[in-house]
């Protein structure tokens, strides 16, 4: 007799069933995404505090580093950027050494979850290049702030790996370690005053 093939998907809070090897946007809610990233550590949870650096923190911190970037980017833009690490609500979030150690199935999957979840939320699937870049960018803003901020990295150590951000871009961004439900609920909040203004 056959074996059955391995169990695919995961059982999410919301009482949706996600097939990991074949997302769909109908399983995706918002408030699985902003759950799971609200208990996700960045960093492999080696920061300073007593609280995890959650990728939920890491997603608004992005979104707003992204406005300022782009002030005049349409909604649906700074809408991406906030998602722009959702599929890691169940992939977890893997720093660059383990993603490269996993090889090239850790980016199929995650660029099989971004499309659904972007269909979900009303974007392309695929971002055009400009876009991604620009979030990209404020990710690295983001990589950075973190590094010094939160990581113990001195700012030259960060200056080599993430590039040094203009200081006036960076002003007044202090990072906040919160409980998860209290990151979960801005990130749930600001999900819909995105999605209200699209």
């Amino acid at each position: 007799m056959p074996k059955a093939p391995p169990r695919a998907w995961q059982r999410m809070l919301s009482g949706r069933r996600l097939d990991l090897l074949d997302p769909t946007p109908m399983d995706i809610e918002i408030e699985d995404i902003a759950h799971g990233l609200a208990f996700v550590a960045r960093w492999n949870g080696q920061t300073r505090g007593d609280f995890a650096y959650s990728v939920a923190e890491h997603s608004i911190l992005v979104e707003e580093i992204h406005t300022r970037l782009q002030p005049q980017a349409p909604v649906k833009w700074r809408l991406a950027a906030l998602l722009h690490d959702a599929p890691e609500y169940v992939i977890g979030d893997m720093i660059s050494p383990v993603k490269a150690a996993v090889g090239p199935g850790y980016g199929e999957l995650d660029t099989r979850l971004t499309a659904a979840i972007h269909l979900r939320f009303g974007l392309p699937a695929i971002l055009p290049k400009t876009v991604k870049a620009a979030i990209k960018r404020a990710d690295r803003i983001s990589a950075w702030l973190e590094a010094v901020q939160l990581a113990g990295f001195a700012e030259a150590e960060a200056d080599r790996f993430f590039g040094r951000p203009d200081a006036a871009l960076v002003e007044g961004l202090t990072l906040r370690l919160r409980p998860p439900a209290e990151v979960r609920a801005e990130f749930t909040a600001r999900h819909a005053a995105l999605m209200a203004a699209l």
